[in-house]
């Protein structure tokens, strides 16, 4: 059963050793980093994936429930445990977490696009292109 967990002390090395595959690396940065920005971001929400009592990913948010914006930050699968269903297992439960907040009509994304980007893995769970770029990323937008 897929989980989103605080991430403790206690697992925090389990959940930084995660990895994507080698021709993911451009296009997500490395858990440490996205922990250690969370940390300094007032918006950030951050949670490891779990499925039972393994940490397979993690997600960060970032919310903003003043002005009901609200954007997925970072998104990672361990290579390990990709083509397995757990990363669509997750943004289900990720999208249901926005989908409760304050005002939420909307979750945004950006990604980098290249080959291998994540676009289409996004259009399945109904996040669709804006045709409006953040810095270098494209935007996706789901209605909620």
């Amino acid at each position: 059963m897929i989980t989103l967990r605080e991430i403790t002390a206690e697992s925090l090395r389990s959940i930084i050793d995660l990895k994507v595959a080698e021709n993911q690396k451009s296009f997500v940065k490395p858990n440490a980093v996205s922990i250690a920005q969370a940390y300094f971001d007032k918006n950030a929400w951050f949670r490891a994936i779990y499925d039972g009592e393994a940490p397979i990913g993690f997600v960060m948010l970032w919310l903003d429930t003043e002005k009901a914006e609200y954007w997925l930050w970072r998104f990672m699968i361990d290579e390990k445990f990709q083509k397995k269903g757990f990363g669509y297992q997750a943004m289900k439960i990720i999208i249901e977490h926005v989908r409760i907040l304050p005002n939420a009509t909307r979750f945004g994304l950006t990604y980098a696009s290249g080959d291998g980007d994540p676009s289409q893995f996004y259009a399945k769970l109904g996040f669709v292109e804006t045709g409006e770029w953040q810095d270098d990323q494209k935007v996706m937008m789901l209605e909620l």
